[in-house]
């Protein structure tokens, strides 16, 4: 039975996530590529994601994988899928893959984006995709903290409680902050990321934009391994998967 590989992009604000669970409050985006399989095949499927995203985070280049019986040629998937998707979801690419490929366990690594709209005056068509904040922040600042985020640490200060992983180093290839404009932009590539980990760095790296903390405070919080020592966690909105690695 061939396996399938598709790249997806989606606007998560209508979302009460990737994954679809008993008690979530509204659609999944699971939910919604499932029952779009179901009426291009008559099969029950479902799709494997490469980043189980949360309620309101978006993606432009999330990546889903299923086997199939079904006879659509593999350059028609993307047409065939986005004809009965919702709107906010679209099939980007479809390749056929190895039958043992799984879209989340076979990912060498993800990029995500966070997209922070710093300006007095909010920007009423950014509000569904970043995180506004009037006071002006030191975005070089938060430039030096980011680069102590690289490496291989025990990321445990950056998870949100009540997560059920039981080890928590990871390796963060890269972690900077550019701005363009109004527009100041968190960029973390890694091979993993733990339960609420960016938008717990983006908190924290706030922080720092506000002058509550130094960018030499993030090796004393990477060393601290508590939740309780980072900074707030930032709204879903603002939170983009853009690519995942293989």
């Amino acid at each position: 039975m061939p396996c399938l590989k598709i790249t997806l992009a989606y606007d998560g604000s209508n979302y009460a996530g990737w994954q679809v669970q008993p008690e979530a409050h509204g659609p999944t985006v699971q939910g919604e590529v499932a029952a779009a399989l179901k009426r291009l095949t008559g099969e029950e499927i479902t799709p494997v994601a490469a980043g189980r995203t949360d309620a309101g985070v978006h993606a432009r280049g999330q990546v889903i994988s299923f086997s199939t019986r079904a006879r659509i040629p593999v350059e028609r998937w993307p047409l065939a899928l986005n004809s009965v998707l919702p709107a906010d979801i679209a099939a980007l690419e479809a390749v056929e893959v190895a039958p043992d490929f799984h879209a989340r366990y076979c990912a060498r690594r993800k990029w995500y984006r966070y997209t922070i709209y710093n300006n007095r005056v909010p920007d009423v068509f950014c509000r569904r995709y970043s995180w506004h904040l009037r006071q002006p922040l030191d975005v070089a600042a938060m430039a030096r903290a980011a680069a102590y985020l690289q490496g291989c640490h025990d990321f445990r200060s950056f998870c949100a409680a009540g997560s059920p992983v039981r080890h928590f180093e990871r390796q963060v290839q890269q972690a900077s902050v550019s701005q363009n404009g109004p527009f100041i932009y968190f960029d973390v590539i890694a091979d993993g990321f733990l339960y609420h980990m960016v938008r717990i760095m983006v908190g924290t790296l706030v922080e720092i934009g506000r002058r509550r903390l130094v960018p030499e405070a993030i090796p004393a919080i990477l060393a601290a391994r508590s939740r309780e020592k980072a900074g707030p966690t930032a709204p879903a909105r603002g939170l983009c998967l853009e690519r995942v690695e293989y």
